[in-house]
């Protein structure tokens, strides 16, 4: 999909904003949801999309709802940094295909990281156990209370 390509209303983040689709929620509330990639790149890798707006990417947030979203992307953050402990944690965003966006909705990752651990592919490899998915959730929503 090329970088301005028109918001498709049938992707797979907006079905599970609708409720068509499940997710692993691990925040939520009138800005962002956030859930748990069922194709993590590492343990609590974590997804944060916004609501209320029909954005493929980063470029086409409009630019009042920047600030609030990015205070959420740092929220959820820190809390999977505190409830991991890993050496160290990957923020990032994809804007078109060619830059390796799969989903054409909005969305952050937070992956991550450990000195001693590969990464898998981006959207790629095996679907996660999503009962090991709910129980890494249930660490980071704890801190986020």
């Amino acid at each position: 999909m090329t970088l301005h390509a028109d918001y498709d209303p049938d992707n797979i983040f907006a079905k599970i904003l609708r409720g068509e689709m499940p997710s692993v929620k691990v925040y939520e509330d009138e800005t962002v949801l956030a859930f748990m990639d069922v194709f993590p790149q590492s343990e609590g890798h974590t997804l944060i999309i916004p609501k209320d707006v029909q954005a493929c990417n980063f470029l086409d947030l409009p630019t009042e709802k920047v600030g609030a979203y990015m205070e959420r992307v740092q929220k959820v953050a820190r809390a999977v940094e505190k409830a991991l402990s890993p050496d160290g944690v990957v923020v990032t965003q994809f804007n078109g295909a060619p830059a390796g966006q799969t989903v054409f909705h909005l969305h952050f990752h937070v992956i991550p990281r450990w000195s001693d651990k590969a990464l898998s592919g981006h959207a790629s490899g095996q679907m996660a156990d999503i009962a090991d998915l709910e129980a890494i959730a249930t660490k980071i929503r704890a801190e986020l209370a």
